[in-house]
């Protein structure tokens, strides 16, 4: 599990670019909140040993499908709280729902400045889902 505006980020595999190389089927973590990307803790060193290999060889698309199976997909689920396989809505809704079991740890312990935090969180994720909304209904 990843952390890092405050948010729990989330797992996926998608693309991601380093440089000029794109890297497809990489496993990630992101945040919902501030959208920061990371390659998954678990699969880091072998990420950085194919992204040397990629950028010597002046490769603009490499795909990590053939180097994921099922158990590693396993592993980093497991390693999350959330993993989104196409879900965006229910992803938000369990943000959401931490983030207000929070606020209600914050208003117990009165602290302020978590409360406030907590608050400007929930504020772009109910944005987000809010948008969510709008497109699924257009």
């Amino acid at each position: 599990m990843g952390f890092c505006c405050g948010a729990t980020m989330v797992g996926a595999v998608g693309t991601l670019r380093q440089g000029s190389t794109l890297v497809h089927n990489a496993p990630l973590l992101y945040c919902p909140v501030c959208h920061q990307v990371q390659v998954h803790y678990s699969a880091q060193e072998e990420f950085d040993l194919m992204m040397e290999y990629a950028q010597s060889d002046g490769t603009q698309h490499v795909n990590l499908k053939e180097y994921i199976d099922e158990h590693m997909i396993a592993e980093w689920k497991e390693s999350c709280t959330s993993f989104q396989q196409g879900q965006s809505e229910s992803i938000l809704r369990e943000q959401i729902d931490m983030a207000l079991d929070l606020m209600g740890v914050a208003k117990q312990i009165e602290d302020h400045e978590w409360e406030k935090a907590l608050k400007g969180r929930l504020q772009v994720l109910g944005e987000r889902f809010n948008q969510l909304q709008k497109q699924a209904n257009c």
